[in-house]
């Protein structure tokens, strides 16, 4: 399995792009795409799932282009939308049934496919509730498990992991991480964490363009040496924070212990400052806020 998105630009107006001149390869792994809102995330999902057309460029699986036969893409396809709704009148036995029905998957297992996927999302109790009466993260577990139900071969997960609670997280992490064998798995997240626990790859995107894709480590390695911590008083904090890319901020009595991005490490040396081991996260807010 192969996806190759070839110059690809989403325009709104003249000189409003969504995505502009984005490229990039996948084969069968955990992508993990990170960016602030408006970055072109869901856009780009959205061109992939063939919801939407692009302006320019083009989207290849398996060397066929999606963006004139989109049905070569819809056939392999599992999607799981930023805002997915559910009929709250239905349970969840005749959600994925008639999901199931919509995408065209039946046969002989599909029953046992549906109670192995609420099984393993951790459903199966609640499975004969109206999923009117469900939390927002059983709302959310349920859109994950129609997105899995005709055993997609690409899987486009938008902000899977909202409204689930850290044991949920851990129980979708693992599920992903089991199809990632033979699929191509997009995640679209803000949590950090996630994409850190499970991606094989990392896409940061920023202003609908592609900052940086490489391997987790190689992203943390970009600012190794160079996340460091120091204690100020508090009055100085917002100057601080005006010449410095800060990572967080805690409180120590009546001072701040300040995480931060420090370009010169070398030259600030003899300062009262601690290096500190990188992260996704510093990596991730260092080059947004550098572009």
């Amino acid at each position: 399995m192969k996806l190759e998105i070839k110059n690809l630009s989403k325009r709104y107006k003249k000189n409003q792009y969504g995505l502009k001149n984005y490229s990039l390869e996948l084969e069968s792994g955990i992508l993990g795409l990170l960016g602030p809102n408006g970055a072109g995330k869901s856009t780009l999902l959205k061109m992939i799932a063939t919801i939407s057309k692009p302006s320019d460029g083009t989207i290849y699986l398996n060397g066929q282009d999606i963006v004139q036969e989109p049905n070569l893409m819809r056939a392999q396809l599992g999607y799981l939308p930023q805002d997915f709704g559910v009929y709250h009148n239905l349970n969840a036995f005749e959600f994925l049934n008639y999901m199931a029905a919509m995408k065209g998957v039946g046969g002989s297992h599909l029953k046992k496919r549906i109670h192995l996927l609420l099984e393993s999302l951790n459903l199966i109790d609640n499975a004969k509730r109206s999923i009117g009466t469900y939390s927002g993260g059983m709302k959310q577990r349920v859109g994950i498990a129609q997105a899995l139900l005709n055993n997609p071969k690409v899987i486009l997960l938008d902000e899977p992991t909202v409204g689930l609670d850290p044991q949920e997280r851990v129980g979708f992490r693992n599920l992903i991480s089991e199809l990632a064998d033979d699929a191509i798995v997009i995640l679209s997240s803000h949590i950090v964490s996630d994409i850190d626990t499970i991606s094989d790859q990392v896409a940061i995107m920023q202003d609908g363009q592609l900052l940086v894709l490489d391997d987790i480590d190689e992203i943390i390695n970009s600012v190794q040496g160079k996340v460091v911590t120091t204690i100020i008083d508090k009055a100085s904090l917002t100057t601080f924070k005006s010449t410095h890319t800060v990572i967080n901020t805690m409180r120590e009595g009546n001072n701040i212990k300040v995480r931060y991005i420090d370009d010169h490490v070398t030259d600030n040396i003899n300062k009262d400052i601690t290096q500190e081991d990188a992260t996704l996260e510093d990596a991730y807010l260092y080059l947004t806020k550098k572009n």
